[in-house]
């Protein structure tokens, strides 16, 4: 068995094996489903995956990932769809003439050409999209674990409504194995099934035992079990919550809680700003 790489990647590391985990995806897939494939390309340790950025719910590793994906797509690479998927520009690219040192090189000397300030060129070393996505993204998660652990329940309460349940209940009751409420998933408004639900306002990562307690307190209660943190999943929770023969459960990290507020718009404030740009070769065919 190949042994697990322990050394954390840089963003660069991450530009070619971004792209072989897209072709095996068939040309496409979300950052999760990237993101999982990049982790098997590299073999990265539990250890590595579980380093958070700063002080965010995000780990380095997906953090240094985004860069990847942002590099490649200006780079010309790779497209990103507004639901979240990312595709291959051209699905006959051949990995092996790729040069992730040019890759960086062009797109940066790319950057320093549109910042221009006071004149003077000044490099843009990290790509914009990711400062801004960082900065109300830490903002978000600071005011998450600083909710007292009855708001955030009712917080999970309501995403839970906002995102098609109805019935939704918070028990919250002590010595219940962890269960803090119940709701019923409605699909096309035909199938429903119940839902319990634990909610773990956590700076830190969910173990397999926290996984395993829960499904020990949803037995002979429900199939369907939701388990929704400020934190992350170790790689062992993860297996734990799909393993075969047992009730699944679905598990929702913080930097996927906070990205849910920000398509359902609780707690977070969206502004467009009109972008208007003259068309000169409009002019010059009148």
């Amino acid at each position: 068995m190949k042994k697990s790489n322990s050394v954390l990647p840089t963003f660069d590391s991450m530009l070619i094996p971004t792209i072989q985990a897209l072709q095996t995806l068939g040309g496409s897939g979300t950052t999760e489903e990237i993101y999982e494939q990049v982790v098997q390309i590299l073999n990265l340790s539990d250890e590595v995956l579980e380093i958070l950025h700063g002080n965010t719910s995000q780990s380095e590793v997906k953090y240094r990932l985004s860069w990847s994906r942002t590099y490649l797509k200006k780079y010309g690479l790779v497209e990103n769809s507004g639901r979240g998927v990312w595709s291959l520009v051209s699905t006959s690219v051949d990995i092996k003439k790729l040069d992730r040192k040019e890759i960086v090189r062009a797109v940066r000397e790319s950057e320093k050409s549109k910042v221009i300030q006071t004149g003077t060129l000044e490099e843009t070393v990290e790509p914009i999209e990711i400062t801004e996505e960082l900065a109300w993204h830490q903002q978000l998660h600071k005011l998450l674990l600083s909710l007292d652990p009855y708001a955030f329940e009712r917080l999970a309460q309501r995403l839970l409504r906002e995102s098609g349940f109805v019935q939704v209940q918070v028990t919250g009751k002590s010595g219940d194995g962890g269960i803090d409420g119940v709701g019923i998933a409605r699909i096309n408004g035909f199938l429903s099934f119940h839902v319990l639900f634990q909610c773990k306002r956590y700076q830190g990562s969910v173990s397999s035992s926290h996984i395993r307690d829960f499904r020990g307190a949803m037995q002979g209660r429900t199939d369907k079990g939701l388990f929704i943190t400020t934190g992350t999943f170790t790689r062992d929770a993860i297996k734990e919550a799909t393993r075969d023969g047992a009730p699944p459960i679905d598990l929702i990290d913080g930097e996927q809680l906070v990205q849910r507020l920000k398509e359902l718009g609780l707690g977070v404030k969206i502004e467009m700003v009109e972008s208007i740009e003259v068309d000169i070769n409009w002019f010059a065919k009148i």
